[in-house]
């Protein structure tokens, strides 16, 4: 199942490469939604409400984990393009034992902090046992989400997107079904909710694990032998730390600036945190195959530059540039013409205080997407070209940008939350211009292509 990247049509080549990427990510996201669905229709909008600040502060943890893995494929991609696999192998150990390390201390930090984190989100004093149950049984799944993943991202370094989709979309499923049996059936609550995910986290993680242990001989070559030199062991692991933390801070950097949006909207009441919750699940399922075509045309660049063939690398950004566009003006069109509509799926048509909220977020999100498709592009081609810092520059662009606008925007008188709205694409917009300014000087200075 494992594709060369570096052969064949351009735009072939990616799509088919992404397409089960994103077929992946949108199961993942309609779990998401079905998980919001049935706490929202079964335990009510204060539970929505729990279930939304904590998958916020999940993502933010998460997101360290995740971006570790992400650079590390980078660099697994980068050397499986070069044909070094005696290098690629070392990179592998090293990311395991490093990003496994990681996981461990980020879980133990979380156990121990969950109440101080509580407090920083400002949860209101209506929901913060219900938030408490939740968030500790979660942050029992999260050694399994860094295994689903460091394993996700080495297959698809190889080429091979297939396997990671079918481990994704099957937990996934089974995720739904017990969310309706121990929710639905059992009455468990929120707590059950809980139990659903972490369980399939272990399922998706274990098996994933399993199976590339048994079909991949790559990563049993990486552990039964020590690969190279003790100065090429000592340049993989520089090359590992350097990307995966580029990518981890990136991503925790991303996740913490939502996570600081998500206490301002918190101190507006229930109603805002509900319409939130519903909103950005929307919003997120929107964008997110941009996003995840995003992370395949990384991986696309790190094959083909790591080979040398900087003309596929140019021929690839712009059909990616291309198709990008061309999805989020079509799901910009889609989302602010039926907003209502969408937010009726999460709460009931007699919340019209909830709807209007969500409805006002979505128009201004959703007229855009285009801002957000770019950026993914541009962090992709950063990471994809051995930049990886550059990504986390035009990050932390978006990001402040976003949250100070925010914070100076939603206290003023007439303002509110529709300064926290706005914030949003205007740090899209900056983060875009400087990414592709930066590109066009790198250009001009390399004489062509990246």
């Amino acid at each position: 199942m494992n594709r060369d990247l570096t052969t064949g049509n351009v735009a072939k080549t990616m799509l088919l490469f992404a397409g089960p990427m994103i077929m992946g990510n949108l199961l993942q996201q309609f779990y998401n939604i079905a998980d919001t669905l049935i706490v929202g229709k079964f335990l009510g909008a204060e539970a929505m409400a729990a279930v939304g600040t904590a998958y916020t502060l999940m993502t933010f943890l998460t997101s360290i984990l995740i971006g570790l893995c992400m650079g590390s494929g980078s660099v697994f991609s980068f050397y499986y393009g070069k044909k070094d696999l005696v290098k690629m192998q070392g990179c592998m150990k090293s990311a395991f034992l490093m990003v496994g390390g990681v996981t461990v201390a980020v879980d133990a930090l979380a156990f121990l902090l969950v109440d101080p984190i509580l407090r920083l989100l400002r949860i209101p004093a209506e929901i913060m046992d219900a938030m408490r149950l939740y968030v500790l049984i979660i942050f029992a799944g999260i050694f399994f989400i860094f295994l689903y993943n460091y394993f996700a991202y080495l297959l698809r370094a190889l080429g091979n997107s297939v396997v990671p989709l079918y481990f994704l979309g099957g937990t996934s499923i089974l995720n739904v079904a017990l969310d309706l049996l121990f929710v639905v059936v059992f009455h468990w609550g929120i707590g059950g909710a809980a139990i659903a995910t972490v369980l399939s986290q272990v399922i998706s993680g274990v098996g994933i694990g399993a199976y590339t242990w048994r079909k991949e001989p790559l990563l049993k070559g990486a552990w039964q032998v020590r690969a190279g030199s003790r100065g090429d062991r000592r340049e993989t692991r520089r090359e590992i730390i350097r990307f995966s933390f580029a990518a981890s801070i990136q991503q925790s950097v991303m996740n913490f600036g939502i996570l600081m949006v998500q206490g301002l909207v918190n101190s507006f009441g229930v109603a805002v945190m509900a319409a939130f919750t519903a909103a950005v699940k929307i919003d997120s399922f929107a964008y997110m195959p941009a996003q995840e075509f995003g992370n395949a045309f990384s991986l696309y660049i790190s094959q083909n530059y790591g080979a040398g063939k900087m003309e596929r690398v140019r021929q690839g950004a712009v059909r990616a540039m291309a198709i990008s566009v061309a999805f989020c003006l079509a799901v910009s069109v889609l989302v602010f013409g039926a907003a209502e509509y969408l937010m009726m799926f999460f709460v009931s048509p007699s919340e019209t205080e909830i709807i209007q909220i969500g409805v006002g977020y979505l128009r201004v999100e959703g007229a855009f997407y285009c801002g957000i498709g770019i950026l993914f592009l541009l962090y992709a081609f950063y990471r994809g070209i051995n930049k990886p810092e550059m990504s986390l520059v035009l990050t932390v662009i978006s990001l402040g940008i976003r949250v100070c606008l925010a914070y100076l925007l939603a206290p003023m008188p007439g303002i509110g939350v529709w300064g926290i709205w706005w914030a949003i694409p205007v740090g899209w917009f900056l983060a875009d211009v400087t990414g592709i300014v930066y590109l066009v000087r790198l250009r001009k200075r390399n004489g062509s292509g990246a």
